[in-house]
């Protein structure tokens, strides 16, 4: 698999239905939307301060779609973010740490980070508070409340645009 311009799919009909698909429907119907300014920051679709606890600050998909930044916030809803820095290498493959993390986890939507050398893990499961692991020579990060994700849009590889459960995953990761 391959994460960077140029990327190869396992089949043109791959490729298409990744590039036609995008951000997942579950996401998307969902009115948990911010922009973002450069360093991250959260903002709404008019420019002013967002925040990640204020739902008066978040909008639908629709208002944040055509611009360059956006983000998901995660509310304690059952929507799960798994954030993994550093583990794409420069070819596009991941290092083995994440490969192996990935290969636990039922197929779901991964997309690329903003910097291009991470990925996040999107899916559903009981995440009451974020935490940061050490696993197998890398580290990751578990979402579930109170936090914005960038959202690139990026699918790595062949994902499908779906949310599975991550349950599992998260239970022995958190064991």
């Amino acid at each position: 698999m391959r994460a960077r311009k140029g990327t190869r799919f396992c089949s043109g009909r791959c490729r298409v239905r990744a590039h036609r698909s995008g951000i997942p429907t579950e996401l998307r119907r969902r009115d948990r939307w911010v922009t973002h300014s450069p360093v991250k920051v959260p903002l709404t679709p008019r420019g002013r301060p967002a925040s990640a606890t204020d739902p008066t600050t978040w909008s639908p998909y629709e208002a944040v779609k055509d611009m360059p930044r956006k983000g998901f916030v995660l509310n304690g809803d059952g929507v799960v973010c798994l954030d993994l820095d550093h583990c794409v290498r420069p070819g596009g493959t991941l290092t083995p740490a994440a490969a192996t993390l990935l290969r636990r986890c039922p197929p779901t939507y991964v997309e690329v980070s903003l910097s291009g050398d991470g990925v996040h893990i999107w899916g559903r499961g009981h995440l009451p508070h974020g935490r940061r692991l050490t696993v197998e020579g890398g580290s990751v990060e578990m979402y579930g409340t109170g936090r914005y994700i960038a959202v690139t849009g990026r699918r790595y590889g062949c994902c499908p645009s779906t949310l599975a459960d991550l349950s599992e995953v998260l239970a022995s990761l958190s064991s």
